[in-house]
């Protein structure tokens, strides 16, 4: 594996938190505590390897930003896109550990209140992140230099 690994592994592990948070949200929607509780765990370490991985590259490549190669109307998606996703992501880092938090102690209602919020920032943050790799990396790449 090389640091232009990184950026792969880590919209694999953004899709499969979406995909763990969406069987969570299933689960608990259909009455199934533990199902829902286990898929929620599973989301939120599996987030945490993801962060692990995204700050590893920043260090590696010593904070250098990828080019997005796209112009025009995408440009203004992406970045539009990009801004929500860093402000958001920010704001998850403090909501996904609070809510959690009340779970934990099983103070359930504000949990309830707090995943009402949480949930949907955290879904959109999840999604984006793969949206933003395949963006940058896949459908709009920078050209390389000459």
């Amino acid at each position: 594996m090389t640091v232009n690994d990184i950026p792969a592994l880590n919209a694999t592990l953004n899709a499969l938190a979406t995909a763990l948070m969406t069987i969570g949200f299933v689960c608990i929607k259909t009455g199934r505590k533990d199902a829902h509780r286990r898929a929620m765990i599973a989301a939120f370490a599996v987030s945490a390897v993801f962060l692990v991985g995204y700050v590893t590259h920043k260090y590696l490549v010593q904070g250098v930003h990828t080019i997005f190669g796209g112009t025009g109307f995408i440009e203004k998606v992406y970045y539009t896109m990009l801004v929500s996703h860093i402000i958001l992501a920010a704001a998850i880092a403090f909501l996904v550990p609070r809510t959690f938090t009340f779970a934990i102690r099983g103070d359930f209602e504000r949990h309830r209140r707090w995943a009402r919020w949480t949930f949907p920032i955290w879904y959109y943050v999840s999604v984006t992140g793969v949206l933003i790799y395949f963006f940058l990396y896949q459908w709009w790449p920078a050209a390389p230099k000459a």
